[in-house]
Parts: structure tokens; C-alpha cells; sequence
């Protein structure tokens, strides 16, 4: 025991030594798990995440002209997939790290039936929609309107969010009576909190599966590579499934 506690401890202080900080992009639909995430991972790792967040198009815009982003955390797997065949991100690294639920959500108690009918009868006069060029849920709401026969009598009445914060924003400030949204924005005690809303069905748009990778300037990061790990361990997931997603 003698011999061991020295080691130990040399252990330990050359992990603190190596303690460092990663720069993370954060699809705007995981602020919330994120946040509580990236406490965790300081608390236990000592390492620090710095935060940014917004739109999984911007980010790869911003990627691709030189920010200095570490590691992304999409709200597709086509863009995490994309910047590694471009060289922007490192082969091997994606991974699933949840997978999104959309809700059609008003904070009119009374707006929003469970079926979405309201989608169909109208009675509203703005509907908030993240960019669909740049968010997923966004096209994923586009896609639910196309489903359902809506999407031209609709088009008039959209407001567009530049993601899905805004998008959110629009909707709970009362700039738009409903939109689509992520559902980890509105859950509350495992259910859609306040308002009324729809969980919309996983048949009427594409698997929003939200991959993260370790970007190319993250490459040689201890922080990063942590950071990775860490998303795959039991308290992440934890995390991640109270905010109603789920995991892969």
C-alpha cells in the first residue's frame, strides 16, 4: 500500500496536469442536456467543455472557413458524416448520441389536439418553422406538413427561426401561435409541460439521429477525446434520456 499511494497520486497529478479545455459546437435542440452534461464532465474529468450553440448548417459553414470548434455535436448524422469525407473531422470518431423526437407545441393550452388536426382546421395565423436548409427539425417539420397534405396552405403563415432556439422563442414569446419544435424543449416530468402539443409520429419524418465527432482541430486533444467518451458513459445517457430523447 506504501508503494502503491505514490504512485496513485502521481497518477493523479498528471492527469490534472493534463486537464484541459475543448471547444464544442452544440446543435441548439441540446442546450439544455448539454449544459448539465458539460457540468458533469467538468466535475468528474476536470476538463472543460466551452459551449456554443446553434444550427447544425451554420456550424458546418463556420467549420469549413477555419472556426476553431473541437468537436461538434450535430443535430443529423449527415454533416458529422460530411465533414469527416471533407476533411474537417476525424475518420472513426461519429457516433450516435441521441436521437430527437419533434412536437408541434403552442402554449395555448387548447391549440394543439393530440392527432394535429389543428394543422388541417386552421384557426391560427403564424406557424414557427427552424430554417430547413440549416435544421434538421426544420425539415423534419416540413416533412410532416408534406406528409399530411399541408405544406402549401401553410407556406403562407410561416415564420422562419434561424434554429430551433428561435424557433422555440417564437413560440413562447406568442410571435407564432405554435411550431415545430424539439421535444426536449417542452418536456417536462417526462410529458409536454406547459401549453398544448403534439409528439408528433416517427412515420412522418426521417429519424432525427444527432451525431457527434471530434473535429480536425480537436485531433490532439486529451479534452476531446474525454469529452467523446464521456457522451457514451451511463450519466450522460441518464441526462440525455430525461430530456426525451433516445438513445441508439
Amino acid at each position: 500500500m506504501k508503494r502503491t499511494l505514490p504512485l496513485l497520486l502521481a497518477l493523479f497529478a498528471a492527469l490534472s496536469a493534463r486537464a484541459d479545455e475543448v471547444q464544442v459546437a452544440v446543435a441548439a435542440n441540446f442546450t439544455g442536456p448539454m449544459q448539465v452534461i458539460a457540468a458533469l464532465f467538468e466535475r468528474d474529468t476536470g476538463h472543460k467543455a466551452s459551449l456554443a450553440f446553434g444550427s447544425t448548417g451554420k456550424f458546418y459553414a463556420q467549420i469549413a472557413n477555419g472556426a476553431p470548434f473541437q468537436v461538434l455535436l450535430a443535430a443529423d448524422d449527415e454533416t458529422p458524416a460530411k465533414l469527416v469525407k471533407e476533411g474537417y473531422a476525424v475518420a472513426g470518431t461519429p457516433f450516435t448520441y441521441a436521437i430527437g423526437k419533434l412536437v408541434l407545441w403552442s402554449t395555448d393550452p387548447k391549440l394543439v389536439d393530440g392527432k394535429g388536426e389543428v394543422l388541417k382546421k386552421g384557426g391560427f395565423k403564424h406557424l414557427a418553422l427552424a430554417n430547413p436548409k440549416a435544421a434538421p427539425y426544420g425539415a423534419a417539420g416540413l416533412q410532416v406538413m408534406t406528409k399530411l397534405g399541408v405544406a402549401e396552405s401553410i407556406k403562407p403563415l410561416l415564420v422562419q427561426g434561424e434554429n430551433i432556439a428561435q424557433t422555440h422563442q417564437f413560440v413562447s414569446t406568442g410571435a407564432a401561435e405554435l411550431g415545430f419544435v424539439a421535444y426536449s424543449q417542452v418536456i417536462k416530468n417526462g410529458q409536454i409541460g406547459a401549453g398544448s402539443g403534439w409528439l408528433v409520429p416517427g412515420n412522418l419524418y426521417d429519424p432525427i439521429r444527432q451525431d457527434a465527432v471530434i473535429l480536425a482541430k480537436g485531433k490532439d486533444k486529451v479534452a476531446a477525446v474525454a469529452l467523446m467518451s464521456y457522451l457514451k458513459g451511463d450519466k450522460a445517457k441518464e441526462v440525455i434520456k430525461s430530456f426525451g430523447y433516445e438513445l441508439h
